[in-house]
C-alpha cells in the first residue's frame, strides 16, 4: 500500500469532513431544536458560495469577500425564517418538506436571474494557492489545510457557545424540552430566528470555503445536502458532538473509499468496471453505516441529553 497516498487521502477526507460538519451543525440545530425539516439548507450553502464570489470580485480580495459573506448569509437566514418559515412550525413535516423544496427552486431561479446560468470562479490569493510539505517529500495544498484549521476553530467556537454561554444553555434546553422553555418565559420565537440565522451562517461558511475548490454553480448544494442528512442521522439529531464525529467518519470513508477501492476491485474485475463501481460502493458503505446505526441505535451515536 502507498502510505503517503493514504495519508493524503485521509487529510482530504478530514477536509471534506470539516465542510460536512459546518453544514451538519446548522442543520442538526434547526432539526433538533426547531423540529423543522429544512431541505433548503443546501441552497444557503450555494448562496454563501455566490456571495463570496461576488464580494471577492468587488473587493478584489478573497479574505474580504469571505468576511462579508458571513453577515450576509446570517441576514439571509433571518429573512428566510421570518418571511417563509415561521408560519410552518406548527405544521407537519410534509408541509415543511414541500415548502423548503419550493425554496430550493426559488433560490436556483434567483441565482440564475442575478448571476446567470454560467458558474463563477473564486480566485485564491497567492499565499493560499500553494503547497506545503506536511512531512518531507509530501506536499499538501495550504488552502485545504486552512479549511481543516478553520473547521476545527469553528467547532471549538460552537463548543464554547453551546457549553459556556446563556445562548448555548437555551439551545441545549430547546433540544431537550421546548415546551418547558416556553413555560419559563423564554422567547422561543426569537431563539428560533437566531438558531436559523446561525445555521444559515454555518452553511454560508461551508459554501465560501468550498467555492475555490468546487465550481460555484446553480444547484451545487444538492449532492452535499444528502451526505449532510446522513451525518446528522448517524451522529444524532440535535447533537453538535455527534455531527462533528460523524462528519469526519463519513468524509474519510467517502474519500479514502473512492481513492483505493478501484485498485482493490481491479484485482477481481476489469479496470473500466472497477472505475465505475468504486464510487458507488464507496457511497453504499456510508448508507450501510447509516442503516446499521438506525438498526442498533435509532437515536444516533451521540444524541443530546434527554433524548432516549
Amino acid at each position: 500500500m502507498n502510505w503517503l497516498l493514504l495519508l493524503e487521502q485521509v487529510l482530504n477526507g478530514f477536509q471534506l469532513g470539516m465542510l460536512l460538519f459546518l453544514l451538519a451543525a446548522g442543520l442538526t440545530l434547526v432539526f433538533g431544536i426547531m423540529d423543522f425539516v429544512n431541505l433548503a439548507h443546501g441552497s444557503l450553502y450555494m448562496m454563501g458560495a455566490f456571495f463570496c464570489a461576488t464580494f471577492s470580485e468587488w473587493t478584489n480580495s478573497f479574505l474580504f469577500g469571505a468576511l462579508l459573506t458571513i453577515p450576509a448569509t446570517f441576514i439571509l437566514g433571518v429573512v428566510v425564517e421570518m418571511v417563509a418559515l415561521r408560519r410552518l412550525y406548527s405544521r407537519n413535516h410534509l408541509d415543511q418538506v414541500l415548502v423548503t423544496f419550493g425554496l430550493i427552486l426559488f433560490f436556483n431561479e434567483l441565482v440564475r436571474l442575478i448571476w446567470g446560468p454560467v458558474g463563477l470562479d473564486i480566485v485564491l490569493p497567492d499565499f493560499l494557492n500553494r503547497s506545503v510539505e506536511i512531512i518531507p517529500g509530501v506536499p499538501y495544498p495550504i488552502y485545504r489545510l486552512a479549511i481543516i484549521v478553520l473547521g476545527l476553530a469553528v467547532a471549538l467556537l460552537l463548543y464554547w457557545i453551546i457549553s459556556k454561554t446563556r445562548l448555548g444553555m437555551l439551545i441545549r434546553a430547546g433540544a431537550s424540552n421546548r415546551e418547558m422553555m416556553g413555560a419559563l418565559g423564554i422567547n422561543v420565537q426569537l431563539l428560533f430566528t437566531l438558531v436559523f440565522g446561525l445555521g444559515a451562517t454555518l452553511a454560508g461558511i461551508a459554501g465560501l470555503m468550498a467555492g475555490p475548490i468546487l465550481s460555484v454553480e446553480i444547484g451545487m448544494g444538492r449532492s452535499i445536502i444528502i451526505l449532510t442528512f446522513v451525518v446528522i442521522v448517524i451522529g444524532g439529531i440535535g447533537s453538535i458532538k455527534g455531527a462533528f464525529i460523524a462528519a469526519i467518519v463519513v468524509g474519510i470513508i467517502d474519500t479514502v473509499g473512492r481513492s483505493f477501492l478501484p485498485d482493490i476491485l481491479k484485482l477481481m474485475v476489469s479496470s473500466d468496471a472497477a472505475s465505475t463501481a468504486a464510487p458507488a460502493i464507496s457511497s453504499m458503505l456510508i448508507y450501510f453505516m447509516m442503516a446499521l446505526v438506525l438498526a442498533i441505535r435509532p437515536q444516533g451515536l451521540f444524541p443530546p441529553k434527554g433524548v432516549a
